[in-house]
């Protein structure tokens, strides 16, 4: 058993949660996982800063704590994480909402209303717009479910590269129909190695060379 040291002296920051959050849903939460990841949410959510408060599922999935938290109770904490979370919204605690990633809403009278707003294709003035998808977010739509293994990687890979490298680089895996991590993670590379600046020229290169072997003057050069 690990052991709590107890609370630290002088000031510390407060959580304000709902009544109803300890006399209504904590006791018919009957799973562990699912447990934490609520208390987890709403201290998010109270830290969130703005009128209209939401969590990004990309956040969740990098938040080491959370996910240290986790392990040991299911296959992996990420897979645990996903089942909790699909529990929170099937007993709707939380109401979730497909954008170009995965937003989650307290149901709370501001939470819904934040909700319909989105899905009628509005977007609530006061709730931050994500300008680009994260790097959790290119794999899960582009490559597949994310492993602890790969989760690590890309969150090392979040730390080297720039967010609109990362991005262009799955566009260009996409583009090759290589949608292998493997692949993407040598174009980051070879940039950082030889700069991105000339990718451009070196493609066309690459195309005007492609276009002289196998145009009609293509067996009179060799290669």
């Amino acid at each position: 058993m690990r052991i709590f040291s107890g609370f630290p002296t002088g000031r510390v920051r407060h959580v304000s949660l709902p009544e109803p959050v300890f006399t209504e849903l904590i006791p018919i939460i009957d799973d562990l996982a699912e447990l934490k990841v609520t208390l987890h949410v709403f201290w998010r959510l109270e830290r969130h800063p703005g009128k209209v408060r939401c969590v990004r599922r990309s956040e969740l999935m990098a938040d080491t704590v959370l996910l240290t938290s986790l392990s040991g109770i299911g296959p992996s904490p990420l897979e645990t994480l996903a089942q909790a979370l699909e529990r929170a919204v099937a007993r709707g605690t939380l109401l979730r909402i497909e954008t170009p990633e995965e937003l989650y809403f307290a149901n709370t009278p501001k939470g819904r209303a934040a909700a319909e707003m989105i899905a009628r294709g509005e977007w609530p003035t006061d709730l931050e717009r994500t300008e680009r998808p994260n790097i959790f977010t290119l794999y899960e739509q582009n490559i597949g479910l994310l492993t602890p293994l790969i989760t690590e990687e890309l969150r090392q890979a979040e730390q080297e590269y720039p967010s609109e490298w990362i991005e262009e680089a799955f566009q260009q895996a996409i583009a090759q129909n290589v949608r292998k991590w493997s692949y993407i993670r040598a174009i980051l590379e070879r940039w950082r190695a030889e700069g991105r600046g000339d990718e451009t020229a070196r493609r066309t290169r690459e195309e005007d060379r492609r276009r002289y072997i196998e145009g009609k003057y293509g067996e009179y050069i060799e290669h």
